[in-house]
């Protein structure tokens, strides 16, 4: 594609500072996220649900390895001349250098942003100390700041997913100390209720991305605009409602011997126009 890596990153990092709110929703191929591009949104992120999946693996810690994930995400960000941020889950291990790690191969991987979530995925001790997922975030920043590509770092509290006694106040917490380790952009994935969102808003100190599109979420993006929300991801529901699709179309198949679930295809000469057309942008058509 035309767009540098480090272009990417410096046009990514521009949407969160400038004025207003933004979507950025997720994809899981190239095919994905060149439909995703066509339909005009200025980034798109990742989502190690989708990726998973297509590679026929559960979105469990641990089950989806860092080399399959960046490599999925590598040819996702050479699809499309978009800035793309990756799932990168905890940063794939506990210690600092761990995720600083993660970061350069994201670098090396032509992606624009890269995320680090605190949960540790062992229900006897959910999250990370704050202080070691500080430190985590921090060693992520200074691998950035060396590499000399403005990668966009996301950092993750998720005090709402595990449960904990006191999620509000805990991810305020723990979100304003990654911020002032580094993050650029801060994330407490879970809360669907306005109140809570404008009040996350308020107290954190840094633009905070929301997660919509999981079932039931009422809320718009004019909504969350008015919130102070800046930025707007939808994680792995539309992996998951593609995934329902497939097993729909199924069970109608095995069950009732029809086919109407083709109604609502996308015409081949459609499809086909849309990928060739960013391949004759890319020069490679």
């Amino acid at each position: 594609m035309g767009t540098s890596p480090a272009d990417k990153a410096a046009a990514f990092r521009g949407l969160h500072e400038a004025e207003g709110i933004f979507v950025m929703p997720n994809a899981w191929d190239a095919g994905t996220a060149r439909l995703l591009a066509a339909a005009g949104f200025p980034a798109i992120a990742t989502t190690s649900v989708g990726v998973a999946a297509t590679l026929g693996l559960p979105d469990y810690q641990g089950a989806l390895s860092r080399d399959d994930n960046l490599a999925a995400c590598a040819r996702i960000a050479a699809a499309v001349d978009l800035p793309v941020s990756a799932d990168t889950e905890d940063g794939y291990g506990a210690r600092p250098e761990d995720a600083a790690e993660t970061v350069r191969l994201c670098i090396a991987a032509g992606l624009a942003g890269a995320s680090l979530e605190d949960a540790t995925h062992d229900p006897r001790d959910p999250l990370y100390e704050a202080e070691l997922a500080a430190d985590k975030v921090r060693a992520a920043r200074e691998a950035i700041d060396a590499s000399g590509v403005p990668l966009v770092l996301t950092a993750r509290a998720e005090c709402y997913l595990v449960g904990h006694d006191d999620p509000f106040s805990e991810s305020v917490r723990r979100l304003n100390l990654y911020r002032a380790a580094g993050a650029d952009c801060l994330y407490a994935p879970g809360p669907a209720d306005p109140t809570v969102i404008g009040a996350l808003v308020e107290a954190v100190d840094g633009p905070l991305n929301v997660v919509i599109g999981l079932a039931g979420s009422p809320l718009t993006v004019r909504q969350l605009e008015d919130l102070g929300v800046k930025r707007i991801s939808i994680g792995g529901s539309l992996a998951r409602a593609t995934l329902a699709l497939v097993r729909r179309a199924a069970d109608e198949m095995a069950r009732n011997g029809t086919f109407t679930f083709g109604a609502d295809q996308i015409p081949d000469a459609e499809l086909a126009r849309i990928l060739a057309d960013f391949e004759r942008d890319s020069g490679q058509g």
